[in-house]
């Protein structure tokens, strides 16, 4: 199987590399200057409306160590450094890509806001009112991070989180829950299965390997509709995320933000949109 890669530049080609090579070593199964204030995070706290839509990112480091990847370069896949890492400050990183676009203002950024989060971002959307908070997991931690995405598709659990003047409540109040990284539940089974606790409607995006054919059991269990997530090998960079959430931002159908996130695939891996939307997949 060739797996897709860009050809724009050496170092595109490069980073794209890292990606592919440190998807898994399993097989597929085939079935602007930020605010600096202090977080206030409270899990399981009473909900609260939030000021707009809300999308929670939850991004597991990649981890040459922890994780069951191929090695990718050790500045890359050092999970304990967010700033240079694969998933997070290199190049196609959600917090590099987020923080250029045209399209997000950064409102706010902590540093060690919880146990197993090095970093967390807050950006608003220039045009709608939609907020994202991004977080960055220590790449030891993939278990927790899935544990966590699990919990807020399932409406188990809320945090508040304050920009300035703006409250937010992210996890299970967050009409979009995505996450990004190494497919973990290639490596290691689910403890904690989540238990559906409300019926509020919630999306979910999964920018992982394969994710569909290892999330859609406990992904059913939830209260989460899938917007966007993977049917193959592929290189979960922020492109992907930041398109996508342009189409849903602007309230388009699902399958016009699949058609954005394939585009974008297409564009940056240079390969054919149809291969990308073969990838890139929505719905049960």
């Amino acid at each position: 199987m060739r797996l897709p890669m860009s050809n724009k530049s050496a170092a595109l080609f490069l980073v794209s590399l890292f990606c592919l090579a440190g998807c898994t070593k399993a097989q597929v199964v085939q079935t602007n200057s930020a605010a600096k204030t202090e977080p206030s995070p409270i899990e399981d706290t009473v909900k609260i409306v939030n000021p707009g839509k809300v999308v929670h990112v939850l991004v597991a480091l990649c981890d040459n160590k922890y994780q069951g990847i191929v090695p990718v370069p050790a500045f890359l896949g050092d999970g304990e450094d967010a700033q240079k890492n694969l998933y997070w400050g290199a190049a196609f990183g959600v917090k590099t890509f987020f923080s250029k676009s045209a399209s997000w203002t950064r409102l706010a950024s902590f540093q060690n806001p919880k146990d197993n989060v090095l970093e967390r971002l807050v950006f608003k959307h220039k045009t709608q009112n939609v907020y994202l908070v991004a977080d960055a997991y220590r790449g030891s931690h993939i278990k927790e991070t899935i544990d966590d995405f699990f919990a807020a598709v399932a409406g188990a659990k809320r945090e508040n989180v304050s920009a300035g003047d703006t409250t937010l409540q992210i996890l299970g109040s967050a009409d979009l829950v995505a996450f990004v990284g190494h497919n973990g539940l290639m490596d290691f089974d689910l403890e904690n299965q989540p238990v559906k606790k409300d019926n509020e409607k919630r999306e979910a995006v999964i920018l992982a390997c394969a994710s569909r054919n290892y999330f859609a059991k406990p992904l059913r269990k939830t209260s989460a509709t899938p917007l966007l997530w993977t049917s193959n090998l592929m290189a979960p960079e922020a492109y992907i995320l930041h398109d996508a959430l342009e189409g849903w931002a602007n309230g388009e159908d699902a399958a016009k933000v699949r058609v954005r996130a394939a585009a974008a695939y297409a564009k940056y891996q240079k390969i054919s949109l149809k291969s990308a939307q073969n990838l890139l997949v929505t719905g049960w």
